[in-house]
């Protein structure tokens, strides 16, 4: 899962301090750095959920953003919690991939209900929520191949 975004991922990371204005306001090191955050933050939330907690409803954001397989630049905000830390060392961002592939491989054994709840599509079922990790590390990494251009 992710294998070739965690290659990408790992092969940039000497690119940290490469930026473009133009692209965003973020450097290549602040997309890898709030990519691995979000993923690990995501996975400590659906690890904590409980499967009788979850609710199915509908989602018409949801339903668009995962049907079209992208997500709008510039329209969401991050929470604190995954933003980069003003000064991003390459050995942070090293430990936090190392994390992160050992969290997405824990997911899978996860119950089906067990959730994440984001702040626009509501409850996301453990399907859901790899979706989205997947959704949501391709829209950074798009961004960061256009810095890199």
């Amino acid at each position: 899962m992710l294998h070739k975004e965690f290659s990408f991922i790992k092969a940039n990371i000497q690119h940290l301090e490469k930026e473009d204005l133009k692209v965003s306001k973020g450097s290549v090191g602040w997309h890898l750095d709030h990519s691995l955050k979000v993923i690990n933050s995501v996975y400590e939330n659906i690890k904590e959920s409980k499967p009788t907690n979850y609710e199915k409803k509908f989602n018409l954001l949801r339903l668009v953003t995962f049907t079209l397989g992208s997500f709008p630049r510039g329209k969401a905000k991050a929470p604190k919690r995954v933003l980069p830390p003003e000064i991003i060392l390459k050995e942070a961002v090293e430990n936090q991939l190392v994390v992160a592939r050992k969290n997405l491989e824990s997911i899978n054994g996860f119950d089906d209900n067990q959730f994440f709840t984001h702040p626009l599509f509501k409850q996301l079922n453990k399907k859901q929520t790899i979706k989205f990790i997947g959704l949501h590390t391709n829209h950074h990494i798009k961004i960061m191949k256009e810095i890199l251009k």
